[in-house]
């Protein structure tokens, strides 16, 4: 027994149990383990069950509206041939490309936002968006694309402007609030040479640039998936992979550091990764305003405590302009509305609710 005693004091200390915070959930699996807020995991759920409800309404809203039914029928390919049409060759790789560019557009917002820390901040305040539609642009002038032109433009003009952004400020600035300021000037430069590229246009010529230049998802094949999905196949990985990093830039950058946070790669990661992102979804599908600025916003009050929700702004992303593209094609019975034309229509609003509450909680 004394024996017995002698070894028992000579094990180590019992770890402490490990405390979680409140709604935090705890996976182990041998050496592995896995901490995920429960809230964020039902806010993916819900979010997943309404896009899918969307992309739902979406194959069957239309001028010619299909029944549940007939939907069914047409994915199990027992339809009507004109049927098959209409939803397989049509409406679905329509739906396919707001659904990409989407996850796109809140990806890109949501990194642009953590990296300047501002929540107003969007690929567009950053002539990230004009960039790659002036690109599209000098690049469907200069050829004879037809009227969507060469997609890769769109990154590579996207590229050019923050090329530019960076000379003008210097560096990426301690909170983000100098690229902020110099990208509004870029942005306004940008898009008052896009104008005065269009104006020098032939009628005919301009009107097709000028439908493209509002966003719009009518007439997008299955060619226009293609891109998309390679992109996303590629960045979505390394963004989500990233996220606990993204957190630690919430702090200052002494802190994060101290943390053992590569702050500049981090930065540099953030940044480009976004370009990338935003320049693929203006290069397919034009300019698409609000759904960078809105889908983070969302994502965060949904997933609550303050986190990075990277995974919930693309899905919020995607929700958004599949709704808005459906909206704009049964709101009028006479035309379609571009998908653009929609979210600039919400995003007028959003922005002055967005700017009364933030002016709210610092009252």
């Amino acid at each position: 027994m004394n024996a017995a005693f002698r070894a028992a004091e000579n094990l180590p200390p019992k770890a402490p149990p490990v405390q979680l915070e409140s709604g935090a959930q705890l996976l182990r699996c041998g050496r592995f383990s896995l901490l995920f807020a429960r809230r964020s995991l039902w806010a993916g759920f819900g979010l997943c069950a309404l896009l899918a409800a969307a992309v739902g309404v979406a194959l069957m809203a239309g001028s010619t509206w299909l029944s549940p039914q007939q939907l069914l029928a047409v994915l199990r390919g027992h339809g009507a041939p004109g049927l098959q049409l209409l939803v397989l060759e049509f409406r679905l790789p329509r739906i396919l490309v707001g659904l990409l560019a989407g996850i796109a557009l809140g990806l890109a917002g949501c990194l642009i936002q953590a990296l300047t820390r501002n929540r107003l901040a969007t690929p567009d305040l950053l002539g990230v968006a004009d960039g790659a539609t002036l690109g599209v642009f000098v690049a469907l002038i200069s050829s004879a694309a037809g009227m969507f032109g060469p997609w890769w433009v769109g990154p590579l003009g996207a590229l050019g402007a923050v090329f530019l952004l960076l000379i003008a400020s210097g560096n990426l600035g301690r909170r983000g609030q100098r690229l902020l300021i110099v990208g509004l000037a870029l942005s306004s430069l940008l898009r008052a040479v896009t104008e005065l590229a269009l104006s020098r246009q032939e009628l005919m010529h301009a009107s097709s640039l000028y439908a493209w230049s509002i966003g719009s998802l009518n007439g997008r094949s299955y060619a226009a998936v293609a891109p998309l999905a390679i992109g996303l196949l590629i960045l979505l990985p390394l963004t989500l992979l990233s996220t606990r990093r993204l957190a630690l830039l919430r702090f200052d950058l002494e802190i994060a550091s101290g943390l053992g946070l590569p702050v500049r790669a981090t930065q540099w990661q953030a940044l480009l990764s976004a370009v990338l992102l935003a320049g693929l979804a203006v290069g397919v599908c034009g300019p698409i305003a609000f759904v960078a600025l809105a889908a983070p916003f969302i994502a965060e009050r949904l997933v609550g405590g303050g986190r990075i929700a990277l995974f919930s702004a693309a899905l919020t992303g995607a929700l958004l302009v599949v709704g808005a593209d459906t909206l704009g094609r049964v709101l009028l019975a006479a035309a379609e509305l571009p998908v653009g034309v929609i979210c600039n229509l919400l995003g007028g609003p959003f922005l002055l609710w967005l700017l009364l509450s933030e002016r709210k909680k610092e009252m």
